[in-house]
Parts: structure tokens; C-alpha cells; sequence
């Protein structure tokens, strides 16, 4: 690698224009913070190729200068290593003087700053390198394979791009990248050149195996897909033959078939009907001889009808008299009765006394029983005048009263007696029964209306249920429980639909009692049996309640009871009036009028109607019974006659019904005749539309035996139209040509990939052997480089191992070897690169060792140059002795930057010190560079 002679920049920062000699060893640039100490640095690697520290760039420091070009020029040596001629450094670049100049010419280009590079033979200003011609100027990319060529590799443009502070970095790297790191440097760039090419040919080869392995993937894939859209188009080209051939063939011929089926079964079918006919003909002509019979039987039941009824008004009559002669008879001697008993108790006085007593009590007691019946029957008369135009029972008074209320109170409700109705009327006794303690029951709309409504009924004290929790009952309930004869129009209480669905209907206690001792049964008679024991529960219908038809049979009922009433009233208007007579006569008697002379004054009167009595008797007794067996006869006449008017009736409606029937059969057998002719007629024109083959009796079978009928011919036309339209069919007819050229294409594919897999193989043959040498020089690069760091650490005092790596003739092998180092300071024992043991001036000086390893050539020599920015930052007294006697010690050129400071050790190993100064504010310049140059010795 080359050395570094002078360096002149133009315009570059704020240096207008200077020279500096670094012909020497150790260059030390010394100067205050910010007089541009590191602008030197990033000269030096703009001119090299390299990116400035800290995020700068060259464009900011051409750009201070406004001017339109800097240049940075530097002079470097090119002896040769050895006697040959291509040792020298940049022999590759067909330079071969001792001396080479290295020039950046950074311009102004538009907007932007564009930097181009050169290299000539020997020392050539800048006034005369401005005058080259454009094309013999440089990029940076060809710049930067110009300086690998001189031996400034990649790996010691990064060592040389470290930023301030970092020169401990190298110890930092680890075992697998400091190995990288020096092959780069050391290998044998031939073998490397050749390793590369070999392992480029094979990845190359590699990647075309790989790109035809995708290709045929792809290939196939397409030939899949076309596949696939040829299988679709058949699928769909195979739908579409089946679909015209259901439209065209199949369901033409299924439909005909079938209408010519369904023509002969109706055909058959007005046959018989026409047979059936005429049996309703002869039916009729027997119901015309039935209807006159009943006709003359009707009459002759007419006739006797008439001739009983007058017999028995004849016999009616005659009773009418026999009872009106029989009753004067029967009140006199019911008077001559009274009177006898009269005069037996008219001579004792208090037997008289005693008896108009009884008679007053009697009269007293008959006269409470009238007004206790007419009570009772203005009471069901009031009760039946309020039944008129309501459609339920009307609730009880108080029940009326607190519902008054909370409608009042704007609370909505309704009562069950309200919302159940009773569907089977054989068990409304039963319904009745158990739902009659809970038919007041108040049931709320809103729960949130409780509290109010709970006020209310205890303020009204109102002694049935509310409720505000309520549900719908059940759609299906059990079918024998109670609550299946029950139909709700509103929510109820839960507990009384529970109670109702447990109760079971039963048609006795006897079949109740098989259910077992754990199950609630009620009878039609509201028998009830329930945990607690059997007892009935009964209500009289007057009391029924639950829906229409209690208040039918409650109506039923109190007409019944005021019918009850009037006759309990004429019995006891009866016997008032006999007792008001004989408490007359009592009184008459206690008067003075003695009942004794009358009876005898009246004995003829009395004997006479003794006697005739019990003809009179006698005659009422057969007038009766002539008059009920005459309207027993009558009755039974009367029946004969309505039954042979039924008869008549009965027969003249169903000959009106024949006749009609036999109309509109006549009139609809002959349309449908007309139809089915005409259906006929067209069948067999179809017919002869059909080929042969078509309606062939096996084609038929075989249609009938895939398809069944028309209708599921149909549907699966209809399915195939469906699938036609929602499907993703292929249409292209083209795309059975494409399969064809495309499984050509993947054949020629299969057989590129298989040559591309055997050159592939031969190529992974060539990689092993040039690995094989690759291995062998990198073994030979570690041992020199680790000869180079072990003299470099005998030169610094520092013993220095290092471990050779494991190699073998493996990639996977070679990315995982490692080349580990350990230092022993003073015989303290190893410490590794980075394991955090060794002071800073101990890091600086390993990181030293490993670089400058990185530079010693073949012959042990010094070789290269470094820029190292503050090396001797933070470190004491004794460790900057420590650096500066290693640098001495080894022949490398060094570039430092150091901080003014008072300890001067740390210019003790400067060959050349460059001092800089801060540029004045205002000036447009920075000042000269000052430059220190130690004599050399005598």
C-alpha cells in the first residue's frame, strides 16, 4: 500500500490555498476545537474516496469556500515491494513512477456539487492537471477500484472512515467479522477473483435452475389453469347440449307422454263417469215414485192430524166443563169442611181464641212468604235487567268500585275474568270451580305502576289479588291438563297458569284415583282432588262468570228462578185467600154466629153436593183421560205428519239435487269431452312431429327412468340455467389449442431445467475446487496475520495469541469461522477483544495492533497509512505514552488529531506537527496551517 507525501487544497472549507508536507511517519494536526482539525481529516478522505465524518459532506465544505471548483491534490510514494516493477501499488494502473499525484476536482454543477477524480506520474500541479481532457477524469465507483487496485481495499476505507473518538473501535469487532475483515485485506485477490467467479458462475447457474424451476412452475401452473378452463369449457359446451337437448327432445317428449297418460286416464275416467250417470238416472225416476208416496202419506197424515185435533178440542171442552161444574162443588164442601171444624171448637172460647191465633199466624206467615218471594223475584229481575246488553257477567260492587279507581288513576289493568275463555263447555263446571277464588284477580300492564295500585287497594281494602308480574300463557299446553280447555286473550299470573297445567282432566274420581296420590285431577262436575284432599268445588251456573256463555246460562238461570217465583207467588196468593176466609168465619164465630146452625140450615145443600161429587169426579177424571189420550194420538199424528213432510222434503230436495246435478254434469261433461277431444286431436299432431326414435317405448323408459317425469326434467333445465348464469364458465373455444401449446411449452421446460441442473452441478464440482483454494489461502492470510499482530504486540510490550480457525471445504463452515484474538498486558493475564477488561489506552493500543497488522506487508515492513481522530482522547498520562511508544514502534504512517493540551506527550511521536487556528469572525479566509517538522537526528 502506498504512503501519503504532501497534500494541497484550493478552496476547500475556508482554506483559500496550502500545501502540507506528510512525508513523515507520525503526522500530529494540533489545534483548539473547531479550527479544523477534522476538515484536514476529510480532505484526505474525499481525496481517497471516502464519506466525511460526522455526517458531513464535501459538498458543505466546497460550498464555504464561494467559490465555483476545489481542489484537493496529494503526492503518495510508489516504490515497489520488491525488485519487480509489478509491486508497485498502482502497477494495475499502469503507473510506474516512484511518485504519483491523486487529485479531486470538486465543481459547481447547476444547483449541485459534482466531484471527479484523476491519477498521473510524478508531481503535476494544479494548473497543469486543470488542463486534462474530461473524459480522462474519474467517478467515484472507478475511483474507488483505481485505489483497491493500489491496495486501498473496502476494509481499510471503513478503518480509515472511523469517526472521532472511535479509534478503539477494531477490538470491538467480532471473531467471524474481524476474519472477514482481514481476508479482505490479506487474500490472494486472484484466488478470491477466481472463488467469486466460481461461486457468481454457480449462483448464477443456481439462479437460472431456480428461474427455470419457476418457469416450469409457472408453466404448469398456467397448463393447470388452462386445464382447468378446458375442463370448464367442456363442463359448460356439455351443459349446453344438455340444456337444448332437455328444451328440444326430452321435455317435449316427457310432457307429451305424460298429457297422453293423463288424456287416457281421463278418458277412462268420463267413461265411467257416463256409466255413473245413468245410474243417477235411475236413481232419480225412484225418488220422483218415492216423492209421490211421500206426498200421499203426507196428505193421509194431514187428514188424521185434522180429524184428532178436533176430536181432542171436543175432549178439552168437555174437561173444561166437567172442571167447572166439579169446582163450585169442591168449594162448598171444602166450606162445609171449614165450618165443621168451626163449630167443634165455637163453643169453647179459648179453643176459638186459639184458633183465630193459628189463622193469624198462618195469614202472618203467608204474607211474609209473599213478601219474601217478591223480594227474591225483584231481586232476579233486577239482576236479569242488568244481564241486558253486556257481553260478560258484570263484576261485584266493590270490584267495580276499585277498578273505578284505577282508571281513575290513569293505572292501566284488566281483571282474568275479563281475559279467559272457557273453549269446551262439558268442563266449564270444572273451569269455574278452581278459577273462581282467582276471577277478581287485578293484573297491572306496567310493573312500574305496582306501588300506586298496591296504595289503592289497601286504602280501598281490596280483598283480591294484584298483580303486577305477568306472562303469555303456553300455545300448546298439556293436552289433559285443565289450562288445555282455557283460551287467554291477555298475560296472567304464573302461578295460576303452573296451577293450571298441573291439574289433569279426569271423566271420573275412579280414573282420577289411577293417577296416584301425586297428581292434581278434577272431574266434569268440578270434583277436585289436590295435595290437600278431594273436595267440589261447584258453582251454580246463575254464577258462573267466564266469558259468553256464563252469562248465557246465568241469564238461563235466573229466568228459571223468577218462572220458580211466580209460581211460589199464585200458591201463596192461594192460601192467603183461604185463610183470609176462615179467619172471616173464625171471627164471625167469636161474633155470636154460630157455624152449627148453619150447617144445618145448609145440610140439604151440603148432602146434595156430597152426592154429586164423586160423579162429577168420576166424569172430570174421564174427560181427562179421553183428553190426554186424544192428545197423546194427536201428538204422535202430529209427529207421523212432520215426519212425512221431512220424507217429502227430504226426497224433494234430493231429486231438485239430482236434477241439477245431473244438469251440470251434462253441461261439464260435455266441455270437458270438447276439451279432451281437442287435447286428443293436438296429442297426436305432436306426435307425428316427434321422430320415431324419440317416442320409442325403450326411449320412453329410459327418459322416465333418468328424469322420473316433465316436472323434474324441468327443474334440472332450470338448475343447468342457473348454473350458466351464476357459474364461472370458460367460453373461449380457443383454449383446448392453448392446452396443447402449452403442455408443448412445459415439456421444453422440464427438459431446459434438467441441462440446467447438470451444468448446475458441474458448476457446484468447479466451486468446491476453487473453495478448496480459497480455503488455502485464507489459512495462509490468518497465519500472516496472525505472525503480523504477534510482532506488532512484541514491538508494544503486549503478548498477542490468536487461534486459527477451523476450515473445511464447506460454505456454512466458512460463514461461521472465527478468529479469535487475546492480549496479556503486562502479565496480567488474556483478555479478549471486546470482554470489557482492559483500560482505554489498553483498547486504543489493541485496536492499533489489529490495524496496523491489517497494513505490514510480506516483508514485515510498514505499509499504508491511518487517520485516527484523537486517539489519545480520555486517556491519562501513562496510557498516552503507552500509544505513542506503539507507534513509534511500528513503520505505519499515522495521521492524528489532537486537541491543544498541556500534556505534550502527546506530540512526542509527531515526525510533522500541523497546527490550526480558528478563522477570525468576519474573515472571509482561515489562517495558514502551521507546520512543525522534527529534525532528524545527526
Amino acid at each position: 500500500m502506498f504512503h501519503l507525501q504532501s497534500l494541497e487544497l484550493l478552496h476547500w472549507d475556508y482554506c483559500q490555498r496550502l500545501t502540507l508536507p506528510l512525508d513523515g511517519a507520525i503526522i500530529t494536526v494540533a489545534g483548539p476545537n473547531g479550527s479544523g482539525k477534522t476538515t484536514l481529516l476529510d480532505a484526505m478522505r474525499t481525496l481517497l474516496g471516502l464519506e466525511c465524518s460526522g455526517g458531513r459532506s464535501y459538498k458543505t465544505y466546497a460550498r464555504h469556500a464561494k467559490a465555483d471548483t476545489a481542489w484537493l491534490r496529494a503526492t503518495v510514494d510508489n516504490l515497489p515491494r520488491n525488485r519487480q516493477a509489478a509491486s508497485r501499488p498502482f502497477a494495475r494502473n499502469l503507473l510506474y513512477t516512484d511518485q504519483v499525484t491523486l487529485v479531486c476536482r470538486i465543481e459547481r454543477n447547476g444547483g449541485d456539487w459534482q466531484r471527479r477524480y484523476a491519477m498521473v506520474e510524478g508531481d503535476v500541479p494544479i494548473e497543469e492537471l486543470a488542463q486534462k481532457p474530461e473524459k480522462e477524469w474519474l467517478g467515484i465507483e472507478h475511483w474507488k477500484k483505481r485505489l483497491e487496485g493500489a491496495g486501498l481495499s473496502r476494509a481499510i476505507a471503513r478503518v480509515l472512515a472511523l469517526e472521532q473518538g472511535q479509534t478503539d473501535r477494531l477490538c470491538e469487532y467480532s471473531p467471524k467479522e474481524l476474519l472477514r475483515l482481514v481476508f479482505d485485506v490479506f487474500g490472494d485477490q486472484e484466488v478470491l477473483d477466481r472463488y467469486e467467479e466460481a461461486r457468481q458462475h454457480q449462483r448464477q447457474l443456481s439462479e437460472e435452475v431456480e428461474a427455470a424451476q419457476r418457469e416450469l412452475t409457472h408453466g404448469q401452473a398456467q397448463l393447470a389453469q388452462l386445464e382447468a378452463r378446458a375442463n370448464l369449457y367442456r363442463q359448460h359446451q356439455a351443459k349446453l347440449r344438455e340444456r337444448e337437448q332437455l328444451a328440444t327432445e326430452i321435455i317435449p317428449v316427457l310432457a307429451w307422454a305424460e298429457e297422453r297418460q293423463e288424456l287416457a286416464g281421463k278418458l277412462r275416467e268420463l267413461h265411467r263417469q257416463r256409466l255413473n250417470q245413468a245410474g243417477e238416472a235411475r236413481q232419480r225416476a225412484d225418488y220422483k215414485r218415492r216423492l209421490l208416496e211421500a206426498l200421499q202419506a203426507q196428505q193421509t197424515a194431514e187428514q188424521q192430524v185434522g180429524l184428532l185435533k178436533t176430536q181432542r178440542d171436543e175432549a178439552q171442552a168437555t174437561l173444561d166443563e166437567a172442571r167447572a161444574a166439579e169446582k163450585p162443588v169442591e168449594q162448598l164442601l171444602k166450606q162445609a169442611q171449614e165450618l165443621q171444624e168451626l163449630a167443634a171448637v165455637e163453643g169453647d172460647a179459648a179453643q176459638l181464641a186459639q184458633r183465630l191465633a193459628e189463622l193469624e199466624a198462618a195469614k202472618a206467615a203467608l204474607a211474609a212468604d209473599w213478601q219474601q218471594a217478591k223480594a227474591d223475584r225483584a231481586k232476579a229481575q233486577a239482576a236479569l235487567d242488568a244481564l241486558q246488553g253486556q257481553r260478560l257477567a258484570p263484576p261485584p260492587p266493590e270490584v267495580q268500585r276499585f277498578l273505578r279507581v284505577l282508571r281513575g288513576e290513569g293505572i292501566a289493568h284488566h281483571v282474568l275474568a275479563d281475559v279467559v275463555e272457557i273453549t269446551d263447555e262439558h268442563w266449564r263446571a270444572a273451569a269455574e270451580g278452581v278459577l273462581r277464588g282467582a276471577r277478581w284477580v287485578v293484573v297491572l300492564e306496567q310493573s312500574q305502576d305496582e306501588a300506586r295500585a298496591l296504595a289503592l287497594a289497601e286504602r280501598e281494602r281490596y280483598r283480591h289479588y294484584l298483580v303486577a308480574q305477568a306472562e303469555a300463557a303456553p300455545t300448546k299446553p298439556e293436552a289433559h291438563s285443565l289450562l288445555a280447555v282455557l283460551r287467554f286473550s291477555a298475560a296472567v299470573p304464573a302461578w295460576l297458569l303452573k296451577q293450571l297445567a298441573q291439574i289433569r282432566r279426569v271423566d271420573s274420581t275412579a280414573e282420577g284415583l289411577k293417577l296416584g296420590a301425586g297428581t292434581e285431577w278434577i272431574t266434569p262436575e268440578a270434583y277436585w282432588r289436590d295435595a290437600r284432599g278431594g273436595r267440589s268445588v261447584w258453582v251454580d251456573p246463575a254464577q258462573h262468570q267466564f266469558g259468553a256463555a256464563a252469562l248465557t246460562a246465568r241469564r238461563a238461570s235466573i229466568e228459571a228462578r223468577l218462572a220458580q217465583l211466580d209460581a211460589q207467588l199464585t200458591q201463596t196468593a192461594q192460601r192467603q185467600t183461604d185463610t183470609q176466609r176462615q179467619l172471616d168465619a173464625a171471627k164471625e164465630a167469636s161474633k155470636g154466629h154460630r157455624a152449627a146452625e148453619e150447617l144445618a140450615r145448609r145440610s140439604e145443600e151440603f148432602a146434595q153436593a156430597r152426592e154429586q161429587l164423586p160423579a162429577l169426579k168420576q166424569a172430570r177424571v174421564q174427560a181427562a183421560q179421553r183428553w190426554q189420550t186424544l192428545d197423546l194420538q194427536h201428538g204422535t199424528a202430529l209427529g207421523a205428519w212432520k215426519d212425512a213432510q221431512a220424507v217429502y222434503r227430504d226426497t224433494q230436495n234430493r231429486l231438485s239435487d239430482s236434477e241439477r246435478a245431473a244438469e251440470k254434469y251434462e253441461r261439464e261433461w260435455r266441455e270437458r269431452y270438447d276439451t279432451l277431444h281437442e287435447r286428443a286431436a293436438n296429442s297426436r299432431a305432436a306426435r307425428r312431429r316427434f321422430p320415431a326414435r324419440w317416442i320409442a317405448v325403450t326411449a320412453l323408459a329410459d327418459l322416465r327412468q333418468r328424469f322420473t317425469n316433465a316436472t323434474q326434467a324441468r327443474l334440472r333445465r332450470d338448475g343447468i340455467e342457473r348454473e350458466l348464469e351464476q357459474g364461472q364458465w370458460e367460453t373461449d373455444a380457443t383454449v383446448e389449442d392453448k392446452v396443447v401449446l402449452m403442455r408443448a411449452t412445459v415439456a421444453n421446460q422440464e427438459h431446459e431445467l434438467g441441462q440446467r441442473r447438470a451444468s448446475n452441478e458441474a458448476a457446484r464440482l468447479a466451486v468446491g475446487n476453487a473453495r478448496e483454494r480459497y480455503i488455502d489461502v485464507l489459512r495462509a492470510t490468518v497465519r500472516r496475520y496472525r505472525k503480523n499482530i504477534v510482532d506488532l504486540g512484541q514491538l508494544a510490550g503486549v503478548e498477542v495469541n490468536a487461534d486459527l480457525p477451523h476450515l473445511d471445504n464447506d460454505d456454512t463452515v466458512l460463514r461461521q469461522a472465527e478468529l479469535k484474538v487475546s492480549f496479556n498486558f503486562d502479565g496480567k493475564g488474556q483478555i479478549g477483544l471486546n470482554d470489557g477488561e482492559a483500560s482505554g489506552g489498553q483498547q486504543v493500543i489493541k485496536s492499533l495492533i489489529l490495524l496496523v497488522g491489517l497494513l505490514k506487508d510480506e516483508e514485515n515492513s510498514a505499509g499504508g497509512f491511518v487517520f485516527i481522530d484523537e486517539p489519545f482522547a480520555h486517556l491519562d498520562v501513562r496510557n498516552i505514552q503507552l500509544v505513542g511508544h506503539f507507534l513509534k514502534s511500528t513503520r505505519a504512517q499515522y495521521v492524528l488529531t489532537t486537541p491543544i493540551t498541556h500534556n505534550v506527550e502527546v506530540f512526542e511521536p509527531a515526525d510533522i506537527t500541523l497546527v490550526t487556528s480558528k478563522k477570525p469572525p468576519g474573515a472571509r479566509w482561515a489562517p495558514p496551517i502551521g507546520v512543525l517538522q522534527r529534525r532528524a537526528a545527526a
